[in-house]
C-alpha cells in the first residue's frame, strides 16, 4: 500500500494523504463515536484528481470507501485497515446558480445547509431538509437518496437531482450534468448512482433543482386522541391545505413525554397526556392568507374530533421549540443509551398495530425495555428507538429480528431513508425480491467488477 500512497500523493499532494493519528482521530459514526480504521484517507480536490486516484486504485486492486459528512446511521462509512477512504471534504464549492432556470450546480462535498443558504440568497429554496443539514453533504444525500421532513411535498433527494457527475471504479468520469426538467434522451443514468450508497460510483458534482422560496411558513403542534385521528387529520389537511401542506411529522407519546416532562429537556407546548402529537407546517406566498387557512383547517379538525388541542407557533423561537422536541436525538441518546435505532417504512394504516406489537414483544423479552417512535408519517416513514439495557451485538440481532420480521408481511421496508450500508445488508431480502437483488448484483458486476467501491455494503458477497 505504501507504494500506492506515494503515487496517490503525487496526484493530490502529500498533505492530502492522511495516515496514522490523522486517520484514527476521525470518527466514522457520530452515534457510537467509532474511529476510522482505514489504511489512509485521500482528499482529492477535483474530479480529475479523483479519477486519477481511482485509476491507480483500480490498477492496484485497492478497495476504497467514500466519506461525505458521516451522518449516516447504517455504518456505510466504515473502512477496514486494508481499505482507503476517499473523502470529498475539499470538493465543497457551489459552482453556479441559475435563478431563471431554477438550478444550482454544486460539488459533492458541500454541506446541505450551504446549499439551502445559497438558494435563499436568490429568493429560492432547496427543498431537501433534515436535522443533520449542517454536517451532511450533497454527495451523501445523493448516495443515500435522503428524505427528511418535506418529502410529503417535494419528494426525496431523487426528485431534487437533475444531473450529476460520477467517477467509476476504474477512473472513468461519467458526466450527465443535465439542467433541464425534461430530458428523455435514452437511459436516465443518474438514477444508477442516486441511492446506490457509493457502491456503483463516486458522485462528484450535481445539478440540483430549486423551488420558489415560500414567504410564509406556519407551524403548528397538535394532539390527537387516537391513530384514527392522526390518519384522519392527514387526509383532512391534504384536502383543506392542498399543495400548501409541507410537513406532517408525528410523535408517539413515548417520544413526546420523554423529551419534555420526563427529561426536562424541552418545554411542552401541549401537555403530554394524549397518545399522538403531530407537527404540521403550511407553506404559502402570503402570510396572512396562509395563517388563516391553517387556522381554519385546525379549527374544523377540532370540530370533527380529529384533534384534542393545537398550538400555532407565533414566532421563530416558538417554531424552533416545537421542532426541538422532534429533533432532540441527543436527548434520546442521553436517556436511553445504550440504544438501537431503526428507520422503517410501512403502510400508514398498519403503523399503530406494528408499533404496539413491537412494544409488546420488546417488553416480553426485556421487561425493562422501552421503545420510542416518531417519524415522517405523511410519507410512511417511522423512526424507532429501542432500549433494552445493553448494546451487545447478540442483543442487537435479537432486537433487529423483532423490528424487521413483521415488515415483510406488511409490504414495508427495512430502510425508508437511511440506506442499507452494513447494518441492514442481511435484511435486504425482507424488502426486495430475489429477482431485484439479482439485478442489483448484475449492476454491481457491470460497473465495479473488482468490487473496489464500498465493498460488502448494501449487497452481501456473491458465493
Amino acid at each position: 500500500m505504501q507504494a500506492l500512497l506515494k503515487d496517490i500523493a503525487a496526484v493530490v499532494g502529500p498533505g492530502n494523504v492522511l495516515t496514522g493519528n490523522d486517520v484514527t482521530q476521525r470518527q466514522v459514526d457520530w452515534m457510537s463515536g467509532a474511529s476510522c480504521r482505514a489504511g489512509a484517507i485521500i482528499r482529492p480536490g477535483t474530479t480529475a484528481e479523483l479519477a486519477a486516484v481511482m485509476r491507480l486504485c483500480h490498477a492496484a486492486r485497492q478497495p476504497v470507501v467514500t466519506h461525505g459528512g458521516l451522518t449516516g446511521l447504517v455504518h456505510g462509512g466504515e473502512a477496514a485497515p486494508d481499505e482507503l477512504v476517499i473523502s470529498l471534504e475539499r470538493m465543497n464549492a457551489i459552482e453556479s446558480i441559475d435563478p431563471v432556470g431554477g438550478t444550482l450546480t454544486v460539488l459533492a462535498g458541500t454541506p446541505l445547509q450551504r446549499v439551502q443558504e445559497a438558494a435563499a440568497e436568490h429568493g429560492l429554496q432547496f427543498a431537501l431538509d433534515l436535522g443533520a443539514r449542517g454536517s451532511c453533504t450533497i454527495g451523501g444525500n445523493i448516495a443515500t437518496n435522503a428524505g427528511g421532513v418535506r418529502v410529503i411535498r417535494y419528494g426525496m433527494m431523487r426528485q431534487q437531482v437533475l444531473g450529476l457527475e460520477a467517477v467509476l471504479a476504474d477512473g472513468t468520469v461519467v458526466s450527465s450534468m443535465n439542467r433541464m426538467l425534461k430530458n428523455n434522451a435514452g437511459y436516465d443514468l443518474k438514477q444508477l448512482f442516486i441511492g446506490s450508497e457509493g457502491t456503483l460510483g463516486i458522485v462528484t458534482r450535481a445539478v440540483l433543482r430549486l423551488h420558489p422560496r415560500m414567504a410564509s411558513e406556519r407551524t403548528a403542534l397538535v394532539a390527537c386522541p387516537d391513530f384514527d385521528g392522526v390518519a384522519g387529520l392527514l387526509a383532512h389537511l391534504g384536502r383543506e391545505l392542498g399543495g400548501s401542506l409541507g410537513t406532517f411529522e408525528v410523535m408517539w407519546r413515548n417520544h413526546y413525554a420523554l423529551l419534555t416532562e420526563e427529561s426536562g429537556r424541552n418545554t411542552p407546548p401541549l401537555p403530554p397526556r394524549w397518545p399522538y402529537y403531530a407537527i404540521v407546517e403550511s407553506l404559502g406566498s402570503d402570510d396572512s392568507a396562509n395563517t388563516a387557512q391553517l387556522s381554519a383547517a385546525l379549527e374544523s379538525a377540532l370540530e370533527a374530533g380529529l384533534i384534542e388541542d393545537a398550538v400555532l407557533a407565533q414566532s421563530d423561537a416558538q417554531r424552533q421549540g416545537i421542532w426541538n422536541i422532534r429533533e432532540d436525538i441527543e436527548g434520546l441518546i442521553q436517556h436511553l443509551a445504550p440504544l438501537f435505532t431503526f428507520d422503517v417504512s410501512l403502510p400508514i394504516p398498519d403503523m399503530p398495530g406494528y408499533a404496539a406489537e413491537l412494544e409488546r414483544a420488546v417488553q416480553q423479552r426485556w421487561p425493562q425495555g422501552r421503545i420510542v417512535v416518531f417519524g415522517h408519517l405523511g410519507d410512511g416513514n417511522l423512526h424507532v428507538t429501542v432500549s433494552v439495557g445493553d448494546g451487545e451485538p447478540a442483543t442487537r440481532r435479537a432486537v433487529e429480528q423483532i423490528v424487521y420480521a413483521p415488515l415483510a408481511e406488511l409490504g414495508g421496508s427495512v430502510s425508508a431513508e437511511h440506506g442499507i450500508g452494513l447494518e441492514k445488508r442481511d435484511y435486504l431480502a425482507l424488502s426486495r425480491t430475489p429477482e431485484e437483488i439479482a439485478l442489483m448484483h448484475t449492476l454491481k458486476r457491470a460497473l465495479d467488477p473488482l468490487k473496489l467501491l464500498n465493498r460488502d455494503k448494501v449487497l452481501a458477497a456473491e458465493e
